[in-house]
């Protein structure tokens, strides 16, 4: 007899596939929607500097994230921490940051993903500072728009990115 989870779709389980990194996020529900994210693709949730709210169990739980616990969360004071931790999970090869900003002249549909990435984010009032942008210019990507709205929200880019990211590496094939 079919089980309840015989009936929805699910792929190979890679563990860590990619690293999500949020640098300062400010709106809590945009990070709780993306951890929800990283725990049903496997991905580690970084999150760097201040947060615009608490992650301790009273306020998770308060918040209704049932979930939290199947999500890996590591909290960094800075960027340069946050790369140092992804790339100890990956001794074999340097993991690549790949940074998201509505500044890019380049799409991350053109980005050449491997397992282990990590795809940084901003917070949502002022994306990631451009002198970050600057120095990591060839690492900078972004999703096009043909609208006229600065952005997609935080959550939402999260999530093209990294089904993106496992469709390239074919990491989506159904069990």
């Amino acid at each position: 007899m079919p089980t309840q989870s015989d009936f929805y779709l699910r792929t190979r389980a890679i563990p860590r596939p990619f690293h999500v990194i949020l640098v300062e996020p400010e709106i809590p529900p945009n990070t709780g929607n993306i951890a929800r994210l990283c725990a049903a693709t496997l991905c580690p949730l970084h999150l760097v500097g201040k947060l615009g709210f608490r992650i301790d169990e009273h306020a998770v739980r308060r918040a209704g994230l049932d979930y939290w616990h199947l999500v890996e969360v590591i909290q960094h004071e800075t960027l340069s921490a946050a790369e140092q931790s992804v790339a100890a999970y990956s001794p074999e090869r340097a993991p690549k940051s790949w940074f998201f900003s509505g500044h890019a002249r380049r799409s991350y549909l053109d980005a050449d993903f491997e397992l282990g990435d990590a795809l940084v984010f901003g917070k949502e009032s002022v994306g990631l500072p451009p002198e970050l942008l600057d120095q990591r210019g060839s690492q900078v990507i972004g999703i096009p728009m043909p609208g006229h709205v600065r952005s997609h929200n935080l959550a939402n880019s999260v999530s093209i990115a990294v089904y993106e990211a496992l469709r390239q590496k074919q990491a989506l094939a159904l069990l």
